[in-house]
């Protein structure tokens, strides 16, 4: 089996928790995550199992480098980990205006510098932070360049503030809580995060792993939420192969071509057999499947 399943992760999970509990359903060792989510996150987290993985380079190499989320904070207190599952470490009695939310909102909207949370998974001479942050030591992160696209405040729940936002790569949803707060000069700290969309996957085609494992447990067929491991290549322009050139390929060898050098999905027929690219006049293979 061969392919990617859109996720709805629940929040709780681990990533690749959820990856290995697909992937053994469908009797597959080799697995993949496209992107990660926090634990404490929900939504779209694609599951590549099988060959799929192999496209996981590509599907993030093609697609604009934009991700949306939904989430939530709460204003007056600050988190270690700057969600809800942290442990309190400031307080504030201020409690910002709706005008004081979207003149932050609107000053983080661009290129910026943006440090990580605490814990996250960033690197620090060799460990990760979350490592040093849970034993108490301290962690000092380099601020690095992220865009947000769109930062949206939708309004308040109860004492739960909700936004949108669109943003690159690399971007901290509890960095940007935290930011917000901190220009509305009080605290608070992450109560939800959902992410709806993500390297051209959307939450409207995503399945609920609890849904996967019960029409597995009563003998359903999960294969009709497999999509195909070239599902998420549409940008990559496409190269049809004959049945000797097929072989050639697929054996490692190079294609003469006259099209212009660049990535290509590549075909016999109408089986997806990899991704190869073009580099003056012959098709390279990159991924075979």
């Amino acid at each position: 089996m061969d392919g990617i399943i859109i996720l709805d992760k629940e929040n709780g999970l681990f990533s690749r928790t959820a990856g290995w509990r697909i992937a053994k359903m469908f009797g597959e060792k080799k697995f993949g995550h496209i992107g990660t989510l926090d634990p404490m996150a929900s939504g779209v987290l694609p599951i590549a199992i099988g060959n799929a993985t192999k496209m996981i380079p590509f599907i993030e190499e093609t697609h604009e480098n934009k991700k949306e989320y939904l989430f939530g904070l709460r204003f007056g207190i600050e988190t270690d980990s700057l969600d809800i599952t942290g442990n309190t470490i400031k307080t504030s009695k201020k409690i910002p205006t709706d005008k004081d939310i979207l003149i932050a909102c609107k000053k983080l909207v661009g290129e910026i510098n943006q440090v990580p949370p605490a814990f996250s998974a960033v690197h620090i001479d060799g460990k990760r932070a979350y490592e040093l942050a849970r034993k108490g030591e301290s962690v000092d992160i380099k601020p690095r360049k992220i865009i947000i696209y769109e930062l949206e405040y939708i309004g308040k729940s109860n004492d739960e503030y909700n936004f949108r936002v669109v943003c690159s790569r690399g971007t901290y949803v509890r960095s940007i809580v935290r930011d917000i707060a901190q220009m509305c000069d009080t605290v608070a700290t992450t109560t939800y995060i959902r992410r709806t969309k993500t390297n051209g996957f959307d939450i409207k085609n995503a399945v609920k792993l609890d849904f996967l494992e019960n029409l597995f447990n009563n003998n359903g067929d999960i294969s009709k939420y497999l999509m195909a491991p070239d599902c998420a290549l549409g940008d990559i322009p496409v190269i049809n192969l004959d049945d000797e050139a097929t072989k050639l390929y697929k054996n490692g060898g190079f294609i003469k071509t006259d099209e212009l050098n660049g990535l290509r999905r590549v075909y016999s027929g109408k089986t997806f057999i990899g991704i190869g690219r073009i580099v003056d006049g012959l098709l390279r293979p990159q991924r075979t499947i």
